[in-house]
């Protein structure tokens, strides 16, 4: 089960990746970023195609999507100067708690 969260998480790695390079790709004229880009999605797809062969599907993407959000404001704050008020902060917070919840109680219904 390890295994599976480690390939879950570098999926949410993968994505974040790909999405923080959506401003450098300039609307996709940088060749290099762009194929950046590209690379980081289909490896997140791929790792997220493994991880759903052993998880929920509904467990899988509420965890990639809430990681992927709460990583991409953090990132977002840090490289882009983007503010964080404590609604967002607030919400973050709450993020990370449901998916542990989802997460923690999901792993009792898994064979």
């Amino acid at each position: 089960m390890l295994k599976t969260y480690l390939i879950l998480i570098a999926a949410t790695i993968f994505e974040v990746s790909g999405t923080m390079l959506l401003p450098v790709t300039k609307g996709f004229t940088k060749p290099l970023p762009t194929g950046a880009l590209i690379f980081f999605y289909v490896c997140a797809f791929f790792c997220l195609s493994i991880v759903v062969t052993k998880l929920p599907l509904a467990v899988v993407y509420a965890t990639w999507c809430g990681l992927g959000i709460f990583t991409i404001a953090i990132l977002g704050y840090i490289f882009y100067g983007q503010s964080l008020s404590w609604q967002v902060i607030l919400g973050m917070f709450l993020i990370v708690l449901g998916l542990t919840l989802v997460n923690l109680y999901s792993s009792k219904t898994i064979n």
